[in-house]
């Protein structure tokens, strides 16, 4: 007895073809979400960084 190839749906764990991302318009709506969220946050990061650095360049040459 084998088991077809499959994975796993990423949001609810149901299995799914190897061709696709997700197995349903629902779980497609919160993997967007978390995509979107993730986008963002790494964004929110990358601004803090360069805030971080412009404000130590500054501290750093005004002595």
């Amino acid at each position: 007895m084998s088991v077809e190839p499959h994975k796993h749906c990423p949001i609810c764990g149901t299995p799914i073809p190897l061709n696709e991302l997700v197995c349903s318009p629902d779980c497609q709506k919160v993997w967007d979400s978390r995509i979107s969220q993730r986008k963002r946050s790494q964004i929110i990061l990358y601004i803090v960084i360069a805030i971080f650095l412009i404000v130590w360049a500054i501290m750093t040459f005004m002595k």
